[in-house]
């Protein structure tokens, strides 16, 4: 089954816009569109305090001159970007030995199994934290979409997975690497690892593949970030310009947005139709995709040098207020099921309007006090 590189690219059009993870599609999370609006408009008689003082004081810019902002970007590139991106082709790499370990003789099931899944949602939340970078070789070159095609609306990788074990029982990482990419990477691991009951050797040959292929397409993004990171991030340019800031800091609120948009609002059908499906929904397993990202922001947002930069000029409750909003919706998160989709709406609710929160925070309280503008790939509404 295969299909072209062109063909690929109309079909995610087709699925929308940003991507996260992909999985089988879940018909039974559709809920009647009159209590999504009930929950909607009693979430919001209830906004939290940090969301209130987002809009309230002026923020005063912070002065950030060119060497600190060179310094801080360069930490960004070497202590956070590039190790997320080596944390997932390692998590991947893991797999790929596992997956040949246990599928020496098939059928693999049982406990075999159970590590190989386990695995995976490691794999899948050191990708979920790696999305933050919304720019770069891995967008550039639409290798996010290779090894994250979601939303997944029509269904293409339940069935496009299928169709290819069942074409190609002794598929190959080289031929698998020529394919849609409806059949590749996260998801398409996710579909073949927890569609069945046990991995038959076709199945196997596609897991052993398709985590190759994975950690392959992974290293050259990493690669690619060590050597033209300074370009990347306009390292070089922190005399003339904020580029680098801006670049950064508007993939974080892209990734909130992002998140909050696709992975939360559209599938549990919180502000209209329940459209999509939440993350690594056949793993059930979206809790643990949405605390993956959370969990990086938090560590970006908590950064020491960054917070440095804001406490420069005082604005340290910038920082506290991100931090307290990050740590309520974290704590929420924790005392939700694994499926977010089986959890009450007004829950649901709850954390969507903590997502906002933060949004509005890095909107109306950070980007101002780093002097910088939020980007035309603002997708909120805010």
């Amino acid at each position: 089954m295969k299909i072209n590189h062109a063909l690929a690219m109309a079909l995610s059009a087709l699925s929308a816009g940003l991507l996260i993870s992909c999985v089988k599609p879940a018909d039974d999370n559709k809920a009647p569109e009159a209590d999504s609006q009930k929950v909607a408009q009693d979430s919001a008689a209830s906004t939290s305090a940090a969301e209130k003082d987002s809009s309230g004081d002026k923020i005063t810019a912070v002065d950030i001159s060119a060497e600190t902002e060179k310094t801080y970007l360069t930490h960004v590139a070497n202590d956070i970007v590039i190790p997320a991106y080596a944390d997932a082709a390692k998590q991947s790499d893991l797999l790929h030995d596992l997956a040949q370990k246990h599928c020496q003789q098939a059928p693999v099931s049982g406990d075999e199994l159970q590590a190989l899944r386990d695995q995976w949602l490691v794999l899948a939340q050191a990708w979920a934290g790696a999305e933050m970078i919304n720019f770069g070789p891995a967008t550039a070159s639409m290798s996010n979409l290779y090894i994250n095609y979601y939303p997944d609306e029509r269904g293409l990788v339940h069935s496009g997975v299928a169709e290819l074990i069942a074409a190609n029982p002794k598929l190959t990482a080289e031929q698998l690497a020529n394919e849609s990419a409806i059949v590749q990477g996260v998801p398409g691991l996710e579909e073949a690892l927890y569609a069945n009951d046990s991995l038959d050797a076709a199945q196997c040959a596609y897991v052993i593949s398709a985590s190759s292929a994975l950690s392959m397409r992974l290293k050259d993004i990493e690669k690619n970030w060590q050597q033209n990171a300074t370009n990347l991030l306009a390292i070089d340019k922190t005399a003339d310009s904020d580029q680098g800031l801006n670049q950064w800091f508007n993939s974080l609120l892209s990734l909130v947005e992002t998140m909050k948009s696709n992975a939360i609002d559209q599938p549990l059908g919180l502000t209209g139709k329940a459209k999509g499906h939440l993350p690594a929904a056949t793993a059930e397993q979206s809790r643990a995709i949405i605390n993956a990202k959370l969990a990086t922001l938090n560590e970006v947002m908590t950064d020491p040098v960054l917070t440095a930069i804001l406490g420069s000029n005082n604005e340290n409750e910038v920082a506290d207020n991100l931090s307290t909003a990050l740590a309520d919706a974290t704590t929420l998160l924790a005392q939700m099921p694994e499926d977010l989709g089986t959890a009450d709406k007004a829950t649901q609710q709850e954390l969507y309007d903590h997502l906002t929160t933060i949004t509005r925070l890095i909107k109306r309280q950070l980007i101002p006090a780093l002097g910088i503008r939020v980007g035309f790939n603002s997708t909120d509404g805010d």
